[in-house]
């Protein structure tokens, strides 16, 4: 099971998930456990999950045209929409320091 280490608000949380879990799916219905996720349409339309993958971002699948459309270059800085995410290994995210959302 893949592990999660989100940070936020200064603190770090860890946890586990099954492969091919989507973060945001998971926090939809309470099944997540980071409850403080930001996250608003979870269909990479409002960049309101953003956050910057820390470490595991080589296990991610390459940006769709959506993460392309909405995070432009801040993708080259490691950004991602995590509703975009399907997670099947440990990753490392942060939405503490976030660059302004289109």
């Amino acid at each position: 099971m893949p592990k999660i280490t989100f940070h936020k608000g200064g603190q770090i949380a860890e946890g586990e998930v099954r492969v091919n879990t989507n973060l945001v799916v998971r926090a939809g219905i309470k099944q997540f456990p980071f409850p403080h996720l930001d996250y608003g349409c979870g269909m990479g339309k409002c960049t309101k999950c953003m956050c910057k993958v820390l470490n595991g971002a080589e296990h991610l699948a390459e940006p769709n045209w959506k993460e392309k459309q909405l995070l432009g270059d801040r993708l080259d800085d490691g950004y991602r929409l995590v509703c975009q995410l399907w997670i099947t290994q440990d990753i490392e995210l942060s939405q503490d320091i976030l660059p302004c959302a289109s």
